[in-house]
């Protein structure tokens, strides 16, 4: 079925048609997560919308499963199925800034070290992830978090038009005046309702530089460290994000060689204003973790796009991974002590656990305006297994029983960007029973056959 379907699918088709036995096929089928290991039945990489048209018909003529792969970095590994066809949008990855209008539009391909390339050539940006690599595509329809985002929302709300591919193969702009209801869904629901082939973002004056850097402490003052950026933060100004990280301290030319593997905790900031009042809102944090000798401190003027980049090493393609992750309500003495002890259990050198702080522009949107849900939660704790070889079991362990430990703390919902395969249940915390409804109701409008599938799935009502 797969050889017919390929054969079917070059007809008209631009791309590249990969199957089993080219010597492609490998590389072609991985994703970031080396845990996992998929075979498709054939690739369909996608040069424009044309393409991604002619993959979608084909893969329904054919009955096949349908992966969609943006930048390929899902922890659950979304971007490919066993069988079935992948419909690959990674060659797609062309941006347009319009300055005047502040906006910029974008394919699904692009990764946030693209886009920021050329918004940041102009002095412009948007909210994107915390490290270049990231896809915009499913991180921006998961709703998106990172350095910019208490001063001005989540990448969905800075989306302002998508260009959708549906099932049944119409292509739609979605916007606020043009299905509005899509576009409702189209921020914070996943992949559930089509493919996007183009994200409109809208633009803010950032730059040319921004202080932006980290703080590096002795990982076993993580519990102290975490208390004085969580007292911080409580009445930060939005322009100030911050995110605590603790782990193994990389062999970086910034870190002193005696400090290389051994326990840190990294406090990062960003500050998106102007470098000289970012300092003053930066100084009495920095001055509350000097008694704790800071191992370095990065903290600088340096542009966006760097800053960006700064965390790609040690993240890149090809280790196993496996994420938890939940929003917290509390980080009262007792949350904070339950971190640190299960800190100190890790299981492998390239875990690690991180603590976003979240609020400002962020919560003030409305509950409802999107389908991104949880606005209100103030934390967001992520607990990352990461290694390369031996056994699963020690580190997916070490992980459920961290995850476990936090739960009395949790806000009750999931973060839908850091969702392993987790299951149904999971699905619906990260929206909730009301969004949750809602959204089966758009998946009955917009996909009724459940053709796309291969996602944090939300199945229509049928």
């Amino acid at each position: 079925m797969g050889h017919k379907a390929a054969a079917a699918l070059a007809e008209g088709f631009r791309g590249q048609v990969v199957v089993p036995g080219d010597p492609e096929y490998d590389a072609a089928r991985a994703v970031w997560n080396g845990a996992i290991d998929r075979r498709p039945e054939v690739i369909a990489r996608c040069t424009g919308t044309a393409d991604v048209l002619r993959a979608v018909a084909v893969a329904r003529e054919y009955g096949l499963l349908a992966a969609v792969r943006g930048g390929g970095h899902s922890i659950a590994g979304l971007g490919v199925c066993d069988g079935g066809m992948v419909i690959d949008l990674s060659p797609m990855r062309g941006v347009r800034v319009n300055t005047e209008h502040r906006i910029a539009r974008a394919q699904p391909g692009t990764t946030w070290g693209g886009f920021d390339h050329e918004t940041q050539a102009f002095g412009l940006a948007t909210p994107g992830g915390l490290m270049s690599g990231t896809g915009i595509a499913g991180f921006t329809l998961g709703g998106g978090f990172g350095w910019l985002s208490r001063a001005y929302g989540l990448a969905c709300d800075n989306l302002l038009e998508a260009d959708v591919v549906t099932a049944e193969g119409r292509v739609l702009t979605a916007s606020s005046a043009s299905h509005p209801d899509l576009f409702w869904g189209l921020r914070g629901g996943g992949g559930n309702f089509g493919i996007v082939t183009s994200f409109t973002y809208r633009l803010h004056r950032l730059g040319p530089a921004v202080l932006c850097g980290a703080v590096f402490l002795p990982g076993e003052r993580l519990a102290e460290v975490l208390a004085i950026v969580r007292d911080h933060m409580l009445d930060a100004p939005d322009e100030l994000f911050a995110s605590c990280v603790a782990g193994a301290a990389p062999a970086a030319p910034y870190l002193p060689a005696e400090y290389h593997g051994r326990p840190v905790v990294r406090v990062g900031v960003c500050w998106a204003g102007r470098p000289d009042r970012g300092r003053e809102a930066v100084a009495p944090l920095r001055a509350a973790l000097a008694p704790f000798q800071p191992v370095a401190d990065t903290v600088q003027a340096r542009s966006y796009a760097q800053w960006q980049q700064a965390l790609d090493p040690g993240w890149g393609p090809g280790a196993r991974n496996y994420w938890k992750a939940e929003y917290l309500s509390v980080l009262d003495d007792g949350a904070i002590r339950a971190i640190a002890a299960n800190t100190a259990r890790t299981t492998s050198p390239l875990s690690d656990v991180r603590l976003a702080f979240l609020g400002g522009a962020i919560a003030r949107v409305g509950a409802d305006d999107t389908a991104y849900t949880h606005r209100s939660a103030p934390y967001l704790l992520t607990v990352n297994s990461r290694w390369e070889g031996g056994e699963a079991e020690p580190h997916i362990g070490w992980t459920r029983r961290f995850w476990s430990e936090m739960r009395p703390y949790s806000s009750g919902g999931a973060y839908v960007n850091f969702l392993g395969q987790e299951g149904p249940g999971r699905v619906l915390e990260a929206y909730g029973r009301a969004k949750y409804e809602r959204l089966t109701a758009l998946k009955d409008r917009y996909d009724p056959d459940n053709f796309f599938r291969v996602n944090q799935n939300i199945p229509p009502s049928s």
